[in-house]
């Protein structure tokens, strides 16, 4: 089924249930709609875009934060046969302009942040762009974009009924660039349709239960997490903002059940408990049953830390890509807390190999390339056949992450082929490093990356971000590393924050920029 009649199916059995609740704590405010009035105002916007021209198989750019007003908009856009085209919203002017030229976007709908880059890029981008959406106040929007609400306001909400198959195109996703420029990605309604039932078969999600939706909805995770409440017409909450109290807040005050975390977000919960800035005696929490993280590799120690204060919540860790359509290719499963540490088992649906550089599948237990196959991959790199056949070769994906087996069959991430540093010959997976450091009782967060060493190729740095109020020297990184084998063991020590994109994934290549230069400056 499409997700649009998902869509359509749940404000008939639903209608006047609520299905969204945004919730905005640094202004105090809060909002909801029902499944009703989200059908609606997709289907307004659907006939708006046809209105002007957007038909099947165009691109339609959606750059907004997340909002009551994202999820409708995205439907609006897949209702009438076009491509969603969600962007970053960290993206700079200048990638927001080559994302919509390389989509060839025929219509760009954003939100009041981004009116200074819209408003830069606009030349650039008129020659495709037939209409410019203004997602926000009123007095704010600029004369040469048409107000959302306004075409909401004016168009019927009737569903346009565009033919659509199950295998047709549905969006354009880009990728965060975390390892080079954003590629496009070609997503059909079957990635997105397979990701709602992989995602509920994953976390048994019921009408009864209240997903909490903290990271940016323009990144398949969020989205697709999202989905298993979806195709069971249960509601969300869309939090805006991640202080450790709102988060808190919005699970008791709306009785939340399944929240899905970042790493960062999870480890200053656990600070804020610890150090008695939240005391949870305060809130009604009974009701949550599942914490689940992914979008990076997740140490042991902060689910073993989380289980002493959550003792009955459910555990699920899940491992993705966006070429494959988001998380849940392989995931830990809420069954298997004994293998915390593991990224897991094969998803619903899908299959793996751990494979060497002739793609012939390793030994049980020796490291290789993780490749996936299953309804969720993607269709193509966007006018790219090359990336494309680079990366999907019969019907599987390459990942770019390097797994292994353990006798159990159980898969564990070992590092990105791309993030291996090699020093005095031997390969050093900075994920094994990372885990190991967030041990120590001291450290908020930290990163592992190779520098540039004239005896040694690569050098091992940590960079070390201490918990607030900590002291931490050199000398006592050292100590704890004792027990690591040496030359596993990192030969510099960097003190400072470790930069993260919005979805929690460690920007590697900022920190190998901003440290390159420094890795001379110590004794080996």
């Amino acid at each position: 089924m499409l997700i649009t009649e998902i869509l359509s199916r749940n404000a008939r059995m639903y209608g006047r249930e609520t299905a969204l609740i945004e919730r905005e704590p640094e202004k105090n405010s809060r909002a909801e709609i029902t499944w009703q009035t989200f059908d609606d105002q997709a289907n307004a916007i659907a006939q708006a875009l046809m209105a002007g021209g957007i038909k099947k198989g165009d691109r339609v750019v959606h750059l907004m934060m997340n909002g009551i007003q994202w999820l409708p908009a995205y439907f609006g856009i897949l209702k009438t046969g076009a491509w969603a085209v969600p962007l970053n919203f960290r993206f700079v002017a200048k990638t927001i302009a080559n994302c919509t030229r390389t989509a060839e976007a025929k219509a760009f709908i954003f939100g009041e942040e981004f009116i200074n880059r819209v408003t830069e890029i606009r030349t650039e981008i008129e020659s495709s762009v037939r209409i410019f959406i203004f997602a926000g106040p009123e007095q704010k929007r600029p004369v040469w974009a048409e107000p959302l609400d306004g075409l909401i306001a004016d168009h019927q909400a009737i569903d346009p009924n565009v033919p659509i198959e199950i295998c047709d195109d549905a969006a354009l996703y880009f990728t965060s660039g975390t390892t080079g420029a954003p590629k496009a990605i070609r997503l059909t309604h079957r990635n997105l349709e397979h990701a709602c039932y992989a995602e509920n078969r994953h976390h048994n999600q019921t009408h009864a239960d209240n997903f909490l939706c903290i990271p940016p909805l323009y990144h398949t995770g969020a989205k697709m997490h999202w989905f298993g409440n979806f195709i069971v017409g249960a509601k969300a909450v869309i939090l805006k903002g991640i202080e450790p109290r709102w988060i808190v807040e919005a699970i008791s005050e709306e009785q939340v059940t399944i929240v899905w975390l970042l790493v960062p977000w999870a480890m200053d919960l656990l600070f804020a408990i610890e150090s008695g800035e939240l005391k949870l005696k305060n809130y009604q929490l009974d009701q949550w049953r599942l914490m689940h993280i992914g979008a990076q590799p997740v140490p042991s120690s902060l689910i073993k830390e989380w289980r002493k204060i959550f003792p009955k919540h459910q555990y699920d860790t899940n491992y993705g890509l966006t070429e494959s359509t988001g998380p849940g290719c392989i995931h830990l499963g809420m069954e298997n807390m004994h293998k915390v540490g593991a990224i897991g088992v094969p998803g619903f649906d899908w299959e793996f190999q751990i494979v060497d550089d002739r793609l012939t599948p390793v030994p049980q237990g020796r490291p290789g390339e993780l490749v996936i196959k299953g309804p969720g991959v993607m269709k193509a790199y966007y006018n790219d056949p090359e990336a494309t056949a680079a990366s999907i070769i019969d019907g599987w994906l390459l990942t770019g992450d390097v797994a292994r087996q353990d006798d159990e069959g159980f898969i564990w991430l070992v590092d990105r082929k791309k993030d291996v540093i090699i020093t005095g010959g031997e390969n050093i997976y900075p994920v094994e490093i990372e885990s190991f450091l967030m041990g120590h009782p001291k450290i908020q967060d930290t990163a592992v990356i190779g520098l540039p060493s004239l005896r040694l190729g690569e050098i091992t740095t940590a960079i070390i971000k201490v918990k607030p109020g900590r002291d931490l020297t050199k000398g006592e990184v050292d100590a704890f590393c004792a027990t690591l084998a040496r030359y596993k063991r990192p030969r510099k020590i960097i003190f400072g924050d470790v930069p993260r994109n919005p979805t929690g994934k460690i920007e590697k290549p900022l920190l190998r920029e901003r440290y390159t230069g420094q890795t001379e400056s110590f004794k080996i």
